[in-house]
């Protein structure tokens, strides 16, 4: 259950992460005023609080992990809401930093 729980922080993480950013990026870029960066700046606090979550007590590990689901749900969330399609080797990229999530989050370890 640990490793379950583990990949949905991952993922909400990555909501809030990616979220923010996207509000951010609307709100100051595409003029949709301060509320939508002000949206983004709450989502970018929950997505350090939500880290903060990980089972993993080493906070490099989690960071660097993350930033492989960070990857992933980036070209996820630009074709889901922007109509960004991703090319193969924007898929080739994020599987093989899903790889690296996987090793470096979930490979065995003694003590």
């Amino acid at each position: 259950m640990t490793v379950a729980r583990s990949i949905l922080l991952f993922v909400l993480a990555a909501v809030a992460e990616i979220g923010g950013a996207w509000l951010i990026w609307q709100g100051l870029r595409e003029h949709r005023g301060v509320l939508w960066v002000g949206a983004g700046v709450v989502a970018l606090g929950l997505y350090g609080f939500v880290a903060t979550l990980q089972p993993d007590p080493n906070f490099g590990r989690i960071l660097a992990a993350y930033g492989g689901v960070f990857v992933a749900g980036s070209l996820t969330w630009g074709a889901v809401v922007d109509g960004y399609r991703p090319d193969r080797y924007d898929l080739s990229g994020a599987a093989i930093c899903l790889v690296g999530v996987a090793v470096i989050m979930y490979a065995p370890r003694s003590g």
